[in-house]
């Protein structure tokens, strides 16, 4: 057996392990030490090593991203002369579950006070206004530029951010702890992703409020900075929900310059400032259209419906959106504009959008306020 001795088999061997617990896992965003997945290290007869590592979950979405960062470390650290392989192995389900019960303890809850998740609920008045597409490209292109991003598509009836992602797989469990689906670098959690397609949603106000505050709590959603919640149009149940589920929500109200459009929508901004919740916005969709031939733009659903609204309101007009082909095609195909056609009229709109996001703090006047016994 032809070991890289540098400093004796024992203490190689014990570096190697190190340098394997130190990689971050791509899906839990913690370390393999952190989360007992360094399972077992041993030299190999051609003076290599293999790395054991035991997944949470057989179905690990980043296995081989995983295996290569685990190779990568133990080859910087040691330089084994046979190389380093890595296995899978399960975890039993005893570990699996002191594990869940781990993250759930040592994980910042992202609602309430003292979280630094930034909430913004993405609003309409009415459907059709291109809402969950904002809200989906807004997360995508956060995400692109380094923000840790969630989106729970709250949007029960008309439920279509796994099909903007082009993502159609269950969420992978954990002891009853449920993980975000991971595409395009943000993490999605939608009920679409618990019914068939075409499959109708029939639940009313006690279901869904279980339903959101499940998707809330009982789900790892990590350190993020940035969570985007997409509500169903109007100022039905799930909308008063959220108010007591999510209090430190900002809400982003989605419009398009039409004049129907704008004349509901403002009841959604009055429910909010009805219930002392901050608007951060408003994002004007449809602004225009952008012939592919030419470029030239044409205001088909009228104009200044946006800014009327943000006038009204007083508050910001964030971003005038146009509607172009490769939008369309975008949502289509389950990749978003900012991500497939960059330099689209549409993914700059929205990608200046995310530059833009004001942070802002729902006021602590009468709200409860957790208390604790010294």
């Amino acid at each position: 057996m032809m070991l890289n001795l540098r400093h004796g088999p024992s203490a190689d061997l014990d570096l190697a392990r190190a340098a394997a617990a130190a990689v971050t896992d791509p899906l839990l965003n913690r370390s393999l030490d952190e989360l007992g997945m360094v399972n077992d290290v041993r030299p190999t007869r051609r003076g290599g090593v293999t790395i054991e590592l035991a997944l949470a979950t057989a179905e690990h979405p980043h296995r081989d991203e995983l295996a290569a960062a685990v190779r990568v470390a133990v080859d910087t650290a040691v330089g084994f002369a046979g190389g380093t392989s890595v296995e899978f192995v399960s975890m039993p389900v005893r570990q699996r579950a002191e594990l869940a019960q781990h993250l759930r303890t040592t994980t910042r809850p992202i609602t309430g006070l003292g979280s630094s998740c930034r909430i913004y609920a993405v609003a309409s008045g009415k459907g059709g206004v291109g809402k969950s597409t904002v809200t989906a490209n807004l997360a995508a292109a956060l995400a692109a530029d380094g923000h840790r991003v969630g989106i729970l598509d709250a949007d029960v009836w008309g439920h279509s951010i796994p099909q903007l992602f082009g993502v159609h797989s269950n969420p992978l469990t954990l002891g009853g702890l449920m993980l975000p689906v991971p595409a395009h670098g943000v993490g999605l959690m939608s009920v679409g992703f618990f019914v068939d397609a075409g499959e109708p949603v029939i639940w009313r106000g006690p279901m869904l409020h279980k339903a959101l505050q499940q998707f809330l709590t009982d789900t790892y959603w990590g350190q993020l900075d940035i969570l985007l919640i997409d509500l169903p149009p109007g100022t039905g149940d799930i909308t008063l929900s959220l108010l007591e589920l999510v209090p430190d929500a900002a809400l982003l109200a989605v419009t398009t310059p039409a004049s129907t459009a704008h004349t509901v929508a403002e009841r959604v901004l009055t429910m909010a400032a009805r219930n002392a919740m901050p608007i951060a916005g408003v994002i004007e969709n449809m602004t225009a259209t952008v012939c592919a031939s030419c470029g030239q733009h044409t205001t088909i659903f009228g104009e200044g419906g946006g800014q009327r609204l943000a006038t009204q309101a007083k508050v910001p007009l964030l971003a005038q959106i146009p509607l172009d082909i490769q939008a369309r095609v975008a949502g289509d195909r389950g990749v978003p504009v900012v991500l497939g056609s960059p330099s689209s009229a549409s993914a700059t709109a929205l990608r200046q959008l995310a530059t833009r996001l004001p942070v802002l703090r729902r006021s602590l006047s009468g709200r409860s306020l957790p208390l604790s016994v010294l």
